[in-house]
């Protein structure tokens, strides 16, 4: 998976450079967000601006990443849906659940 990482202000900003997330690359994204909050990261936004596609194992990995932001007292933000994944998270509710900014630059403004 092509995932480029930055760090702002004590956030780290994670760019998910695929079309889709899938059962095919999902894991890795996973256990990035994994390994960032077991080091110490408190703030980890997930930019999902290329991703056209998600499926349940991408929806699982990034409730997996909010669960464990939770458990280490951080925070796990979204942004950039585009349409189609949108309806995704809004048919599974999970946009109740997340976060959810229509910018990268917007959910830095608000961790």
């Amino acid at each position: 998976m092509n995932l480029k990482t930055e760090e702002k202000n004590n956030i780290v900003v994670i760019f998910v450079k695929e079309e889709r997330l899938d059962a095919h690359n999902s894991g890795e994204l996973k256990v990035e967000m994994q390994r960032l909050f077991v080091e110490g990261k408190k703030n980890v936004l997930v930019d999902l601006y290329e991703v056209r596609f998600i499926d349940s194992s991408g929806l699982g990995a990034l409730v997996s990443g909010f669960k464990n932001a939770i458990s280490n007292q951080g925070n796990l933000k979204l942004s950039s849906l585009q349409p189609q994944v949108k309806s995704m998270f809004e048919l599974t509710r999970l946009h109740r659940v997340f976060e959810i900014f229509p910018s990268a630059p917007d959910a830095l403004e608000n961790f």
